[in-house]
């Protein structure tokens, strides 16, 4: 697979400091977990203290390879009580259905949006009342 063929992770602009907003392209494997997800979410972290989480799917999303599921679920544990909330967004109906599925195993607010409502995710992840 060539690089520009690799899957990754994108910044989205525009968002409050206390929101990391990123999106995924292509098939998201390890590399793009350790290269860019992991070392985005521990630098705000660092900056910000708890953050909330925008998780986007692209249209060009092509899924997740087990290296990335099991980053995934890394990041997930190590940083379980440091997101004040997080928003996913796409349109793939497994995810979304495993979203909400963990959801209530996850100590702050989760909510699954489609791309169609991807301004309400805007919404909601930038709110600064209670969930």
């Amino acid at each position: 697979m060539t690089e520009s063929a690799k899957g990754r992770f994108t910044l989205l602009e525009g968002f409050p400091a206390d929101v990391l907003a990123i999106e995924a392209h292509g098939l998201i494997d390890h590399d793009a977990y350790t290269r860019d997800l992991i070392p985005a979410i521990e630098a705000r972290l660092a900056a910000q203290g708890r953050l909330k989480l925008l998780y986007a799917l692209g249209e060009d999303f092509a899924g997740f390879t087990a290296g990335a599921m099991f980053e995934d679920s890394k990041v997930g544990l190590l940083h379980l009580s440091d997101f004040a909330r997080v928003a996913v967004v796409g349109d793939v109906a497994w995810i979304n259905a495993g979203v909400r599925f963990f959801a209530p195993l996850i100590p702050c607010p989760v909510r699954s949006f489609t791309r169609a409502d991807l301004a309400a995710a805007k919404a909601w992840i930038t709110a600064t009342d209670a969930p």
